[in-house]
């Protein structure tokens, strides 16, 4: 029953309007508004990301959702270009470097956030 569904996943934000404006302006996603401060995300292969307002939001401490990208060094750049701020972290399993990089086995991977906190990333195919 369930394996033919086309499911999908969805998070809060605080801030319909500043979501739109981040995924939309700053990531440069396709963002269709719906009902009720409702947007959608629409990404490659017909996917999409309901994300939806929340008076209490809080952001998870994980990874809500991760963006393949063939060149995570290319892809930090033109994010951080675009106003993104790439996270560090100081734990020694999961440090990074001054560009906010993963590096210690595993993908090539750095985290950013959302304007609500939420925890997003690029991680190298």
């Amino acid at each position: 029953m369930l394996e033919d569904s086309k499911a999908f996943s969805g998070f809060s934000v605080q801030d319909s309007e500043s979501a739109r404006r981040f995924y939309a302006d700053t990531l440069g996603l396709t963002v269709e508004n719906g009902e009720m401060g409702f947007l959608r995300l629409k990404l490659a292969g017909d996917r999409e990301v309901l994300v939806y307002p929340s008076p209490t939001h809080r952001p998870a401490s994980y990874t809500v959702l991760n963006f393949p990208v063939p060149d995570v060094e290319a892809a930090v750049d033109e994010l951080a270009a675009r106003g993104v701020a790439f996270e560090r972290y100081e734990r020694t399993e999961m440090a990074t470097d001054e560009r906010g990089i993963f590096r210690k086995g595993g993908p090539l991977i750095a985290w950013f956030t959302d304007p609500s906190g939420n925890i997003l990333s690029v991680i190298e195919q």
